[in-house]
C-alpha cells in the first residue's frame, strides 16, 4: 500500500500548483484568490520507481482571521494524524508570516517528518530570500518554483528518503480473505454499520495492525462469513477533530480505501447524492477497488415506492457514470435492515474481482461481438483483433486484445468491449481493464 504525503500551508502559497506539478495533472484549480481550494484533491505520484499518495489541503474563504487560523489549524492536525510526510509550503515573495509561525509550531511539536518548501523562487533573485525561513526551526528550506518545476526533483528525492518502509504484514493479516472498507462522508452511518456488524454481539476474533500505523484489520468470522473490516483512525477516533469538514472524510478515507479489496460506500438516504459522495467514489475508482453502494437510513426515508427506488438508483448511477455496473442496497444500520445483504454482496463483488475466464471461451464469445461491430477504420486503415486473453494474477480483472493497430482503438470502442465482457460474464462491482496490444 502506498504511503501518504500531505501538502499544508496558509492559502495562496502555491499548494495546488505544487500538487499539479507532482501528480502531472491539472486537477487542482489554481487561482490567485485565497481559498480557491475547497474540494480536497487526491492523486498518485511516481518517482524513481516508488509510488505514493498525495493530498492537497486548502484554505476556506472566511470572514474572520480567527476562524481562518482555526481552520488551517484543523487541517494541519488531520495531516499530522494521517500523513507519513508533510510538505509545509511557504511563500518566498512574502517572507515569514504569523500564520507560518503558527503552523510551524504545530509541526515542530508533532515530531513528524516535515519538509519545508520555499515556493515561488521563480528567478535567482528570490533565492536570497529562502534563508529567512530557517527561523521556522524545521530544517533546511528547499527552494521551489512550482510554476516552472525548478527544485521538484530534489524535493521528491527528499520525500522518498523520509517515507517509512512498509511494515511487515502480520501473518494473519496476509490471509487470503476479503478486506472491506466502510467509507463515506461524515454522518452517513459508517460507525453505525460497523457497530451493527461487530458491536454488541462482539463478533470480533482479533484486531490486527496492517501495513501502516493506522490501518486496522478487524477479523469477522461468524454466521458463515470470514473477512477483514479495514478500519482507520478516521472511523474510530472521534475525539481529536470534528468531522464536519469535507477534508477530514477524504484524507481519512484514503488509507482505508488503499488497504481494501472492496469498498462499502455509505450514502445518507435523507440527504441524497452530494459532491462529497462523488469525491469518495472517485478515490475508489482511482484505486481500482470493488464497490458496493449502501443507501443508509432507508428506514426514515420518505417515499419507499418501487418508482422512488428506481429513481434513486438511476440518480446514483448517473452521478457515478461511466462506471455503472455496481450493486446498490437500501439498508438501515440502525434497525439492521439488510445489513447481512451488504456483507453477502461485498463477498460477491470480491469473488467477481477474482473471476477468471478461459482464453478459449473469451475468443469464442467476443469475436462474434467484434465481427458484429468491428473497430472503426482510421484513414483507410482497418483494425483487426486477432486474439484475446485475460491476464493471470492481476489485482483487477484485465483483458488484453492483440491487434495489428492498437493505437487506433479509441476509448469509445474499448468501452464497447468492456460492456460486452460485462454482458457475458459477471464482473458486477469491480472495475476491469481493457488493453490493446500489438500482435
Amino acid at each position: 500500500m502506498s504511503q501518504l504525503v500531505a501538502i499544508v500551508g496558509r492559502p495562496n502559497v502555491g499548494k495546488s500548483t505544487l500538487f499539479n506539478r507532482l501528480t502531472q495533472t491539472r486537477t487542482a484549480i489554481v487561482d490567485p484568490t485565497s481559498g480557491t481550494t475547497r474540494d480536497r484533491q487526491y492523486g498518485k505520484v511516481e518517482w524513481n520507481g516508488v509510488e505514493f499518495s498525495i493530498v492537497d489541503t486548502g484554505g476556506w474563504v472566511v470572514n474572520s482571521d480567527d476562524v481562518f487560523e482555526a481552520e488551517i489549524n484543523r487541517q494541519v492536525q488531520v495531516a499530522i494524524e494521517q500523513a507519513d510526510v508533510i510538505l509545509f509550503v511557504v511563500d518566498t515573495t512574502n517572507g515569514v508570516t504569523d500564520l507560518d509561525d503558527h503552523v510551524a509550531e504545530i509541526l515542530r511539536r508533532s515530531h513528524k517528518q516535515v519538509l519545508l518548501i520555499a515556493n515561488k523562487v521563480d528567478n535567482n533573485e528570490w533565492l536570497y530570500n529562502v534563508s529567512e525561513f530557517y527561523s521556522l526551526g524545521l530544517g533546511d528550506p528547499l527552494p521551489l518554483s512550482a510554476v516552472s518545476g525548478f527544485g521538484t526533483g530534489d524535493i521528491l528525492d527528499e520525500v522518498l528518503k523520509r517515507l517509512p518502509a512498509a511494515a511487515a504484514d502480520d501473518d494473519e493479516a496476509t490471509l487470503d480473505i476479503p478486506k472491506f472498507a466502510i467509507v463515506g462522508r461524515p454522518n452517513a452511518g459508517k460507525s453505525s454499520l460497523i457497530n451493527a456488524f461487530i458491536g454488541e454481539d462482539r463478533h470480533i476474533v482479533t484486531d490486527i495492525a496492517g501495513t501502516t500505523r493506522d490501518s486496522i484489520y478487524t477479523r469477522y468470522d461468524k454466521f458463515g462469513f470470514d473477512f477483514y473490516l479495514v478500519d482507520t483512525a478516521g472511523i474510530r477516533k472521534k475525539n481529536k477533530v470534528s468531522e464536519d469538514i469535507e477534508y477530514y472524510s477524504v484524507i481519512r478515507s484514503i488509507r482505508a480505501i488503499e488497504a481494501s479489496d472492496v469498498c462499502i460506500l455509505m450514502i445518507d438516504a435523507t440527504r441524497g447524492i452530494e459532491t462529497q459522495d462523488v469525491n469518495i467514489f472517485s478515490l475508489i475508482q482511482r484505486n481500482k477497488k470493488g464497490l458496493v453502494v449502501v443507501v443508509n437510513k432507508w428506514d426514515i426515508a420518505g417515499d419507499k415506492s418501487p418508482e422512488a427506488i428506481k429513481h434513486y438508483e438511476d440518480t446514483i448511477r448517473e452521478r457515478f457514470a461511466p462506471f455503472t455496473d455496481f450493486p446498490i442496497i437500501f439498508a438501515s444500520a440502525q434497525t439492521r435492515q439488510r445489513i447481512f445483504r451488504v456483507i453477502e454482496t461485498a463477498v460477491e463483488v470480491y469473488e467477481n474481482r477474482r473471476r477468471t475466464v478461459p482464453t478459449s471461451q473469451l475468443n469464442e464469445v467476443l469475436h462474434a461481438d467484434i465481427e458484429a461491430f468491428p473497430p472503426p477504420s482510421n484513414k483507410g486503415k482497418f483494425v483487426k483483433i486477432k486474439y484475446i486473453t485475460m491476464l493471470k494474477g492481476s489485482v483487477v480483472p484485465t483483458f488484453i486484445f492483440f491487434c495489428n493497430l492498437p493505437q487506433w482503438v479509441k476509448e469509445p470502442y474499448r468501452r464497447y468491449l468492456e460492456n460486452k465482457i460485462r454482458e457475458h460474464w459477471t464482473f458486477t462491482g469491480t472495475p476491469i481493464n481493457v488493453f490493446m496490444r500489438e500482435k
